[in-house]
């Protein structure tokens, strides 16, 4: 058993290396024309920017805690804050990655579009495979080597302690890589739809509009760089959260309880739940990899069945070797029965993915009926179609919810059968959110294929390629707005699964063996926790609001001021970088506040009294979950609906139900790409940062 996390570093740097194969293979790739390659640097060179002026700000955020760690918690000085620090930077390191070749396989990928889908795909999933295993890798490795170098190296005092630092300084990334970047992309991609599409009656990603090359950008920091951080986070912290519950059930080591249970012997209970999260990661990495060596495009079958393929298959073959290494790691545990039943417990968080990613598809694509009358409703204006996406959006969570309340139900249940002392139901709850993310890096691979295509649309169409270019790069950005709804759901699903465990950690460690619904420091706590998830999204939106009115004022400006922009004369470029400038200045500015809040506010309350936070945590993870999958649902069934209508449904491009259609889209932009994806982020910094400074709280 002890080699378990030699070897989920190596099956992570076997991550790492395919994503080094897959980036070799795209920068070999074909760039296209030299004005293809200046719009391409130009968009590189604007995300650069405001990589490095985001990653400066949240610096200084890093440090703050860092020192924080290191002086109030008894074990922060100094591994605390090392392995605060280690989080910080690998998830940084992931966001950066992801980036570059993003910014590098859009061009490719328009240029590829000229022969066909069937050769722009796989170009476009394998810059998608770079970022996806480049985030699974970094997560896996950080877990890994925090497990080898502070419990089996330096077994140092508080190291599960310790290790849950790592998650923080994860989600400290996450967060304001998610706002800012969310933000960013927002602002100019409703300053360009408004301005150029609507007022001015021009295609998306028109040359003309100032703000296209920003809207592009936006693309690849928000929704790669951020997205990629997002699901980093996500997937290190569901690893986390059953080894830090299994050393306090189990251990009592996060409650000075550890009493003569001081070792982790070989083939003890302790040592099989410590290392199980991270063979069941291993297994997912490994399955990814072979999942993702499989995707190519293939004349005459749906690009839907090429992109699912690698993910499908990942999934099945982590759940078949998720049932032989439960039964082999548990085999001679004696507080265990039956370590089937833990394997089962993987593949029902996998299904549980699964089928919320199915549901979001079902309100998000084109291809099922809530996003076609969503569509039809547009013929009655703007007003009918912000009205059926709300309430599609809101619909959507029933069977989201029931999901969730059925794997863990499931889960909770098998883990009590399972294991023959108590605690087995909670720990099994935790492994569930394990298998929803095993398969991470073939998740990821599909959902950063997303703006990789977004952005191939946009050289094409500023590069004035031949409409049938265009024709083929809007259909991959189309499947990329699906696949992006349902890695958004496995991302907020095992965001509830993850939070709950690190929730009941909390709890225990600080001696809450109920949250009294009686009391009124817990009534206010409640209060207080739902609360936070609403003014989070409200304080998100109204950033993007603030951000965008900047943009569509510098677009109308240019538009009035610089002769012949609007007509199209020849020689007569907007000034894109000023806008570029507006998005990132407005996105740094805006992202402090509500990055803050994930932060102060359990920090504030925790100090105040542990049982009221405890109300705080549980009011959050209830309300942030509903919204999280209403806005990510209901943004993309209205973005998703624009597109069905450019498609030449219902008048087509230019109609006044593509007008109306567009207002909504545009509405839904801040919903689906900022405050919905960061609400998963809010409830588990919230989470997190309870547990990791529980000490300080008692």
């Amino acid at each position: 058993m002890g080699v378990i996390p030699y070897l989920s570093a190596a099956a992570a740097l076997a991550g790492l290396a395919l994503a080094w194969y897959f980036s070799r293979i795209v920068n070999r790739a074909d760039p296209g024309n030299e004005v293809m390659q200046e719009l391409a640097a130009a968009i590189r060179e604007g995300a650069q920017a405001f990589l490095r002026r985001e990653y400066q700000w949240v610096a200084v955020f890093v440090v703050v805690m860092t020192v924080l760690i290191a002086v109030v918690l008894p074990y922060g000085a100094p591994w605390g804050a090392v392995a605060y620090l280690m989080g910080a930077i690998f998830s940084a390191i992931a966001g950066v990655v992801g980036m570059q070749i993003a910014t590098s396989a859009n061009v490719r990928t328009a240029n590829a579009a000229r022969d066909g889908a069937e050769k722009a795909l796989p170009l476009a999933f394998k810059g998608g495979a770079v970022m996806g295993f480049t985030v699974a890798g970094m997560g896996l490795l950080g877990i890994s080597l925090a497990y080898i170098i502070f419990i089996h190296i330096l077994g140092v005092d508080d190291a599960f302690s310790v290790v849950a630092t790592f998650g923080l300084g994860a989600s400290s990334i996450a967060l304001f890589a998610r706002i800012g970047g969310g933000i960013y992309t927002k602002a100019a991609d409703v300053g360009a739809d408004l301005v150029g599409k609507v007022e001015a009656g021009i295609p998306e990603d028109d040359p003309r509009n100032p703000a296209t090359i920003a809207d592009n950008v936006g693309d690849n920091v928000g929704d790669v760089a951020g997205m990629g951080a997002d699901l980093f986070e996500s997937y290190a912290g569901s690893i986390v959260a059953p080894i830090v519950l299994a050393a306090l059930l189990f251990g009592g080591f996060l409650t000075g309880n550890a009493g003569e249970i001081t070792e982790i012997t070989e083939g003890s209970l302790l040592q099989a739940t410590f290392l199980f999260p991270l063979l069941i990661a291993a297994i997912g990495m490994i399955a990814s990899i072979i999942g993702a060596l499989l995707v190519r495009g293939r004349p005459g079958r749906s690009l839907s069945s090429q992109l699912h393929f690698g993910t499908n298959l990942a999934m099945v073959l982590t759940g078949v070797a998720a049932l032989a290494a439960g039964w082999w790691l548990f085999a001679d545990v004696d507080e265990v029965g039956n370590g089937l039943l833990l394997g089962l417990v993987i593949v029902i968080g996998l299904a549980a993915g699964y089928a919320i990613g199915f549901v979001s598809e079902y309100y998000t694509s084109d291809h099922y009926s809530p996003v076609k009358k969503l569509a039809a409703q547009s013929e009655t204006g703007p007003a009918t179609v912000i009205i059926a996406g709300i309430a599609d959006g809101m619909i959507s969570t029933v069977a989201s919810v029931i999901l969730i309340v059925a794997a863990l139900a499931g889960s909770y249940g098998l883990g009590e059968v399972a294991f023959n002392i108590d605690g087995g139901g909670l720990y099994a709850a935790a492994l569930a959110a394990i298998g929803m993310l095993a398969t991470t890096g073939a998740v990821v691979a599909v959902d950063a294929y997303g703006p990789i295509s977004d952005n191939a649309g946009g050289i094409a169409e500023m590069a004035h390629l031949p409409p049938e270019v265009r024709e083929v790069t809007d259909g991959l950005d189309s499947l990329g707005n699906t696949t992006a709804a349902v890695a958004k759901g496995f991302a907020i699903g095992s965001a509830a699964l993850t939070a709950l465990a690190l929730f009941r950690s909390y709890t225990a460690a600080v001696g809450l063996d109920v949250i009294d619904l009686t009391s009124v420091e817990v009534i206010s706590g409640l209060f207080l926790g739902s609360m936070a998830t609403f003014a989070f999204a409200a304080m998100t939106m109204k950033s993007v609001g603030r951000a965008a009115q900047a943009m569509i004022v510098e677009v109308r400006r240019q538009f009035a001021e610089i002769p012949g922009l609007r007509e199209g004369k020849e020689g007569v470029k907007p000034d894109s970088a000023r806008c570029v400038d507006i998005s990132t200045a407005a996105s740094l500015k805006e992202m402090v506040l509500p990055g803050s809040l994930a932060v102060v506010l359990p920090l504030a309350v925790g100090f105040f009294s542990p049982a009221a936070l405890g109300g705080l945590l549980a009011g959050a993870l209830a309300t942030g979950f509903m919204l999280a999958i209403y806005m990510a649902n209901a943004g993309g069934a209205w973005d998703n609906a624009k597109k069905y209508i450019e498609a030449g449904h219902h008048g087509g491009k230019g109609s006044e139900a593509h007008k109306a259609a567009v207002t909504g889209d545009t509405v839904g932009d801040p919903f689906k790409d900022t405050s919905g994806p960061a609400m998963n982020i809010l409830i588990k910094v919230m989470t997190i940062v309870s547990l990791v400074f529980a000490p300080a709280f008692l």
